[in-house]
């Protein structure tokens, strides 16, 4: 059966209007829409290419996770989040060796074919008055472009959504043709197969069984009910007996658990949060989430500005469930389900993640399907109105030029930093306090005999730009004395010899990392402090890097 746009209007004259014109030309010219996608994506992906690693520090931790899968199997297993990714990266190690550049150029291709299949998916489907700001948002968003040349989850994540959005399309097609769900077993278990990837991808995306359960339930489709579940299940079975068997009883969930249990991630000693704090992070979430993050990421606010606004986020709210209202009064079942979906990831992170994550990519990847909701609303609300078709189009347009303003001048800034990092320059484009901390941990990993162990506050990062060299990692005050908020020091010289830490490196990392203020990361200097002050000869300075916002490595003499 031919696909056909699915939505329903309510126009009442038999006018031709400037949707209708609009639709027409899309209609007739959708290959050379994809075709000019395409050239946008790979367009932007080049403007945007960042031939470094990250200050956020998870994408060199996936890394550092991919060469331990090969260096440490079988006894190593990720457990920081969903490991499908970082599994991925120890086979391009395993088959390539470690060559950064390599794993970046994976994620450019995966954020092409994302942009590939997410065309698929809606073309035709949804009217392009909707489709086409959308595709502009997916294809050249500076946020999209950036994480397509980072070793983040992201690039694979929409690359594995957008097939999951694509088979339950497809899947959703032949049951209208065909009721019968056993006549249609290979695109049940395609299906199945990009639902157990996308939850192993990221944790969040667990919620693609439950939806796809609940929407089959609301259309009282009891055996498509059990066939979802059974599709995902023939997946994560074998999946979890291979882990089992080769790793024993690890857990992707594990080591999440029980860091988004804490009040303070960063801090055990306050305990975990009980139910009002859940919800007070769920509220907190939608504040930074709906009114900053996601209008930064639109382009319409500053990526560093850190203003809130209640009355933004309940706008964002209030418009995504007035898509989703519309969606399933005019029985775009497909849409209602992505729009299930989708607002289950967003529910689900707000309430698990404690606010001061504050990252852009939790809200990046459920955009595009609620770009799509907003905007079915407002042509739903303006469809049948002269003035309403102008204002529609008026705004798509301001968020199209937003979007594409944002990832030019990024372009353009961007262009003399990578091409000094491919020339050979690893540093440039890296403020002084990294520079300072990325050529330490590279002193480290030189001038150190290769059996010593150095306590690093960015441990992963170390290891990325330290050729390999194993670090130890140190993310809060270890044997914190709960008078003075820093490290007993007997513990603490305890702990690091019961790990074999050999040296201790410290950065001078920025708390505001547009501005040197003299306010650093302190975490590692509370552990040393107390040591310097009561035993003075166990550390000894060996190391500086840099002349302002130094870096030292100090040598542990027990």
């Amino acid at each position: 059966m031919a696909k056909t746009a699915t939505i329903k209007t309510t126009r009442t004259n038999n006018a031709k209007t400037i949707f209708d014109t609009f639709e027409s030309w899309g209609s007739k010219n959708d290959k050379k829409l994809l075709y000019a996608f395409i050239f946008l994506s790979l367009l932007f992906s080049a403007l945007l290419f960042n031939a470094r690693i990250s200050e956020a520090h998870d994408d060199a931790l996936y890394l550092e996770g991919g060469w331990r899968y090969v260096h440490e199997f079988p006894s190593y297993f990720y457990t920081q989040n969903a490991p499908l990714y970082v599994m991925f990266l120890g086979l391009l190690v395993k088959v390539f060796g470690f060559k950064l550049l390599l794993f970046k150029i994976f994620n450019v291709i995966f954020n092409l074919l994302s942009v590939i299949f997410f065309y698929k998916t809606f073309n035709k489907r949804i009217p392009y008055l909707i489709l086409l700001p959308v595709m502009l948002f997916v294809s050249c968003n500076y946020l999209i472009q950036y994480f397509a040349s980072m070793t983040f989850t992201e690039a694979f994540y929409l690359f594995l959504q957008s097939l999951f959005f694509y088979y339950f399309f497809k899947l959703y097609d032949a049951l209208r043709e065909n009721p019968q769900p056993q006549k249609h077993i290979k695109l049940w278990l395609m299906l199945g197969l990009f639902t157990f990837l996308i939850s192993a991808c990221k944790s969040v995306a667990i919620v693609g069984v439950p939806a796809l359960i609940l929407f089959f339930l609301i259309e009282k489709q009891w055996k498509n009910a059990a066939f979802s579940l059974g599709a995902y299940l023939a997946f994560k079975i074998p999946y979890e007996l291979i882990v089992r068997l080769i790793w024993g009883s690890q857990n992707q969930f594990d080591g999440q658990s029980k860091i988004l249990l804490l009040k303070d991630p960063y801090n055990k000693a306050a305990g975990n949060d009980d139910l009002s704090g859940f919800i007070g992070r769920f509220f907190d979430n939608c504040e930074l989430y709906l009114s900053k993050r996601f209008f930064q990421i639109l382009g319409f606010q500053d990526e560093h500005s850190i203003q809130l606004n209640g009355f933004l986020a309940l706008l964002v709210i209030v418009c995504t469930l007035a898509g989703l209202y519309f969606v399933f009064k005019k029985k775009e079942k497909p849409l209602f389900f992505l729009g299930l979906f989708t607002g289950a990831q967003i529910l689900l992170s707000f309430i698990i993640l404690q606010a001061r994550w504050d990252q852009p990519r939790i809200i990046l990847i459920c955009m595009p399907v609620m770009l799509i909701l907003i905007f079915y609303f407002l042509y739903q609300l303006t469809y049948n109105k002269d003035m309403g078709r102008i204002i529609y189009i008026a705004v798509i347009a301001l968020i199209s030029f937003s979007v594409m303003m944002s990832s030019v001048s990024r372009g353009m800034t961007n262009i003399p930093v990578v091409k000094k990092n491919l020339a050979g320059d690893i540093y440039f484009g890296y403020t002084p306090d990294w520079r300072n901390f990325l050529k330490c941990s590279r002193w480290c990993a030189d001038s150190l005999p290769a059996n010593t162990l150095v306590a690093s506050r960015k441990a992963p990062m170390s290891f990325v730009y330290g050729n390999g060299k194993k670090f130890f990692p140190i993310y809060s005050v270890i044997k914190k004395d709960s008078l003075t908020e820093q490290s007993n020091p007997d513990s603490a010289l305890a702990f690091f010899r019961q790990n074999g830490v050999t040296h201790v490196m410290l950065g001078s990392l920025r708390i505001d990392p547009t501005k040197n203020t003299g306010q650093i990361i302190n975490t590692v200097h509370n552990i040393v402090q107390p040591i310097m002050q009561k035993y003075p000869e166990k550390l000894k300075l060996i190391h500086t890097e840099g002349d302002v916002e130094q870096s030292y490595v100090l040598e542990i003499k027990y």
